[in-house]
């Protein structure tokens, strides 16, 4: 008898562990379901772009409950948010940063070397078409 309260006292039971198995899995489920669903929408669209905020929420979701549950972490709310949320914001001013100083390199490369600007204004021709024109250029020299 004290062995089965020692456990519940301490939160071993399976049927947390089944719980927060059953969790992971909807909510992996429905990730999927939504990825699925944005394969065909068009690029670029509202609706795409929610489902994909949708979908990063899910995720932080997901990493809560396996590090609050198989980490043992659920009670030290401090740390878990610490966990999760501070790589998280350092992960997202990095990719800001990051592509803020390649589009400024970008922009100053174009500035200062015009031969760069003018490579990146043309349009490149395709390889069928190259090859339509020396086909061509064959036939006309050896007429």
């Amino acid at each position: 008898m004290e062995h089965t309260a020692d456990a519940e006292h301490h939160g071993g039971g399976t049927k947390e562990v089944i719980k927060v198995t059953i969790i992971l899995s909807i909510l992996t489920v429905i990730e999927l379901a939504l990825g699925f669903a944005m394969m065909g929408m068009e690029q670029g669209s509202g609706l795409k772009l929610a489902i994909k905020g949708t979908i990063v929420i899910l995720m932080m979701a997901k990493a809560f409950y396996i590090v609050g549950y198989f980490m043992h972490l659920k009670h030290e709310v401090k740390n878990l948010i610490m966990t999760i949320v501070v790589p998280l914001l350092l992960f997202v001013w990095f990719i800001t940063a990051f592509l803020s100083d390649g589009n400024s390199f970008k922009n100053l490369k174009n500035t200062y070397d015009p031969h760069k600007k003018e490579l990146s204004t043309q349009k490149v021709e395709k390889k069928e078409e190259v090859k339509e024109t020396k086909t061509e250029e064959k036939k006309k020299a050896v007429e």
